[in-house]
């Protein structure tokens, strides 16, 4: 609906520059929205590979730390794993795509040195626990991997659905509506032209026509003398 629209010149420019930069927005955002569900739709696939490997993953050093259990004596097992010796930190950076901070795990270990894994002696502990621990640290990198990919879907679906909301309503609200007035004020203004014009022809006429009689007039008067005069 075309309400409170002041049909002038100034404001039906001003609408079409307005009209113009939403429809530049729009599409702007529509590339943004389709650029998105594409990563999205990437990390998701991701996602389930991942969470399938770490869950086999972690499904198999269970398995080991059961045998691992089984073969040795809760106190020799809780001694075994009192005072691990090797420490992880996790560095978390940002990346910014498609204006979404996307973040980034990275572990830095205390040693590279792969005997650091393992805080006890090999003399009164079994294989299978050996294994299990052997196994989890594998599995590090592709838990970090994974908690970063569905942190990242998180906000990437938030973003599209942001991004969604927005391409709606200038789709269907703000582009129609300004669309809607430059309709109305350009109806206006050619309906106050052809006013214009109208008014302008009926002027002409009348003062045509006073000039039309004022001849009459004056050539009577001139008839009228030559008569007297005769």
């Amino acid at each position: 609906m075309a309400t409170h629209v002041n049909p002038t010149r100034m404001e039906l420019t001003r609408l079409k520059k307005k009209l113009v930069t939403a429809t530049r927005g729009h599409k702007l955002l529509k590339d943004k929205r389709d650029e998105l569900m594409r990563q999205f739709l990437e990390l998701v696939r991701e996602n389930k590979a991942l969470r399938e490997k770490v869950e086999a993953g972690i499904a198999s050093a269970n398995r080991d730390f059961v045998l691992a259990r089984s073969g040795m004596s809760d106190e020799a097992m809780n001694t075994a794993l009192m005072a691990p010796t090797q420490r992880v930190y996790l560095e978390v950076a940002t990346r910014n795509v498609m204006s979404v901070e996307i973040p980034e795990y990275t572990a830095q270990h205390r040693s590279a040195d792969q005997g650091d894994l393992y805080s006890y002696g090999f003399a009164y502990t079994s294989a299978d626990l050996d294994d299990a621990i052997a196994s989890m640290a594998g599995l590090l990198p592709d838990m970090l991997r994974l908690a970063q990919v569905e942190k990242s879907c998180q906000l990437m679906a938030a973003e599209i659905e942001k991004t969604r909301r927005r391409v709606n309503a200038l789709e269907h609200v703000m582009i129609p509506d300004l669309q809607t007035n430059i309709k109305f004020i350009t109806m206006k203004l050619d309906e106050n032209e052809r006013s214009t014009q109208i008014r302008l022809m009926k002027v002409k006429d009348m003062m045509l026509e006073q000039t039309h009689h004022y001849k009459e007039r004056a050539e009577v008067a001139a008839r009228t003398r030559m008569e007297q005069s005769g």
